[in-house]
């Protein structure tokens, strides 16, 4: 089979009537990061949003439209994370395409790191975003990895959004207090921390598995 056949036979699988096998082809599609299956996607989601027990379905449909690079979905996406869902890892998929697809649009990330420091009630979303800022291995402006570092101190950051920061700083060696952040942090109690900081002092970046 064709990577074309495939594409098309996993973009008519997001329409199964089984979540299982709608998942299954999302997940695929995030895989493959492809941008033709865009549309079907996002129709896809705006579907299976109706039924909040399929979370992690949405989950996966979310993340695939951020690694397609889909960024006619990135309106939509804004509007969403102003929702409520009982299923907080929706929050982390949707920060995590956001921020993905942000990037892809603008070559920065400013706007998105306002949104971690301005709204860092809604921990879920600012890990969505951080996750998303570490993986892609992204490099922020001088004046926001100061305040992303400053907050990962702060009283309140949780311990998984202090580490995708940690984990992020690998590649920011240039700025003055990078160093002395990851020193601080290799001591960490906590041994994702301590095991971030500990590769990010030495420019590596943790190749983390995740959902």
């Amino acid at each position: 089979m064709s990577d074309d056949a495939a594409i098309q036979q996993l973009i008519e699988q997001l329409s199964n009537r089984v979540s299982g096998r709608r998942r299954s082809a999302a997940k695929k599609l995030r895989k493959l990061k492809t941008k033709e299956a865009g549309p079907a996607l996002f129709a896809a989601l705006k579907n299976e949003l109706n039924d909040k027990r399929t979370w992690e379905t949405q989950y996966q449909m979310i993340m695939a439209l951020g690694e397609s690079g889909y960024t006619e979905s990135l309106d939509f996406l804004r509007q969403l994370a102003e929702q409520e869902f009982e299923a907080t890892m929706i929050y982390v998929a949707i920060g995590d395409s956001i921020t993905r697809l942000i990037y892809l649009d603008e070559k920065n990330v400013h706007n998105v790191i306002e949104q971690v420091l301005s709204l860092p009630q809604n921990s879920f979303f600012c890990n969505g975003i951080l996750r998303a800022i570490a993986m892609q291995r992204i490099v922020p402006e001088e004046r926001d990895i100061k305040r992303l570092l400053k907050f990962a101190d702060s009283r309140g950051t949780s311990d998984n959004n202090t580490t995708w920061i940690v984990s992020a700083s690998a590649g920011w060696h240039k700025n003055e207090n990078t160093i002395p952040f990851l020193q601080k942090h290799a001591d960490s109690e906590n041994q994702q921390t301590k095991k971030a900081a500990e590769a990010a002092l030495k420019k590596k970046y943790i190749k983390w598995s995740i959902l």
